[in-house]
């Protein structure tokens, strides 16, 4: 397969049902911004911590799902969409890391060790995905609401995981100042 294709160059790019749309069209903002999610993931692994990294590996390839999703305006059966197991998975993810965590009990500011300030930043661009999803939804009929759903959950755990890697890094959290 060759990287490039030259069908960019002018600004449309395709869908998978091969329809051509501008590169600034909700649908691709919405993967769009779900790939920058996946890359700032890629930055934070391996965690040092198995379980985060096995969190963290299906969470890309979950996010995967979510771009194959956004891209297709016409799914087939076989092909891949998010499902409520999807979301399922992360709910679970949240419950086991937070019974090891002490009780939130303010706002907390992002950062800490190196891997909690990624996943923060993880957090965030994930939430940024999900109103660009939203965006989307609001444009378009069909738009899968279990993968908006999905991009919700995620920023949640990613929030849990940034938590639990900077305790078990000795990190305290700092609330803000106001």
């Amino acid at each position: 397969m060759k990287i490039y294709t030259r069908r960019g160059d002018a600004g449309q790019t395709d869908l998978r049902n091969m329809d051509r749309v501008s590169k600034t069209n909700p649908r691709i903002e919405a993967y769009g911004t779900v790939d920058e999610v996946n890359a700032v993931v890629g930055t934070v692994r391996p965690t040092g911590y198995d379980d985060l990294d096995d969190y963290l590996g299906e969470v890309q390839n979950h996010l995967h799902v979510v771009q194959a999703d956004f891209a297709n305006p016409e799914p087939d059966d076989d092909d891949p969409v998010v499902r409520e197991e999807h979301v399922e998975a992360v709910e679970s993810w949240i419950d086991a890391c937070d019974e090891e965590l002490e009780p939130l009990e303010s706002f907390i500011l992002p950062g800490g060790s190196d891997v909690g300030a990624k996943l923060h930043q993880a957090r965030a661009v994930c939430r940024r995905a999900e109103r660009r999803a939203v965006a989307f939804a609001d444009r378009e009929d069909g738009v899968n609401e279990t993968a908006i759903a999905y991009l919700n959950r995620l920023s949640d755990a990613l929030f849990v995981f940034a938590r639990l890697a900077n305790q078990r890094e000795g990190v305290t959290e700092e609330s803000p100042t106001y």
